[in-house]
């Protein structure tokens, strides 16, 4: 089974996916942030894109590795990555489902103020890249394809992971 970890920047998603490791026997993080860093750092000037997941490289990288991986590996996956674009979501996660591949989706939400408050604490301000995407990702995940939201507002993340652990089990 794969777990994705959906959700704007500051929602928590790396902090839960953490917390879900430790908490599930035999799982693995997976990170596709690793694929976008490596193509954005290996490409010429004028081939860069603003956001990583704009390149259809990038989207058929971490479906690659995700079938690979979830081929391989008996253990649970788990990825968090924001994705707010319904096309590029089904060209990763449909697609897995269309092939018989589990991948349960959950998104991660808090108000924008407690999103900028994460990103400051972590050393981001209004300005970065992080807070000037929030809009676009917060309108993007009002899709209804991103449904199944999970509130992060005024809990802990061990709070955040044991909802989502009582989703799975619950099969919701």
């Amino acid at each position: 089974m794969i777990i994705w970890l959906n959700g704007t920047f500051g929602s928590g998603k790396t902090q839960t996916a953490i917390e879900l490791h430790r908490s599930i026997p035999h799982s693995y993080v997976f990170d596709p942030e690793n694929a976008g860093y490596y193509i954005r750092d290996n490409l010429p000037g004028g081939m860069s894109k603003n956001d990583f997941r704009s390149h259809p490289l990038w989207r058929e990288l971490t479906y690659s590795m995700l079938k690979y991986i979830d081929s391989e590996y008996s253990g649970t996956i788990i990825v968090p990555m924001t994705l707010v674009d319904p096309d590029y979501f089904m060209q990763i996660v449909g697609r897995l489902r269309s092939e018989g591949i589990v991948v349960r989706h959950f998104t991660l939400t808090a108000s924008p103020e407690t999103l900028y408050s994460r990103l400051k604490g972590r050393g981001e301000g209004r300005r970065s890249w992080a807070a000037v995407q929030m809009e676009r990702c917060l309108t993007g995940l009002e899709n209804k394809v991103f449904e199944c939201y999970v509130d992060t507002e005024q809990i802990s993340i061990p709070e955040v992971a044991g909802i989502i652990m009582s989703l799975l089990e619950t099969g919701k």
